[in-house]
């Protein structure tokens, strides 16, 4: 078996990470859409989407750490 962060983590940080891929997915969809379609303020308005989904990406980096403290601590 396989010792992945997916595997591994707890379900929080599963739904962060999901989360944070499905809300960078659409803020690049946005841009695409915007520089085809020439839409500067589509293009506008995905940078903020586009950190939103960076920052739950951190959110669930965090999450990872303190569950792999957790585990250290309880191995000891």
């Amino acid at each position: 078996m396989l010792n992945t962060p997916w595997e591994t983590g707890s379900a929080l940080y599963r739904k962060l990470v999901v989360s944070a891929l499905v809300v960078s997915g659409v803020g690049v969809l946005m841009v695409v859409f915007g520089a085809v379609g020439d839409s500067p303020l589509l293009m506008y308005i995905a940078a903020p989407v586009i950190v939103v989904g960076m920052c739950l990406h951190l959110g669930g980096m965090v999450v990872r750490a303190r569950d792999a403290r957790r585990r250290m601590k309880g191995t000891k």
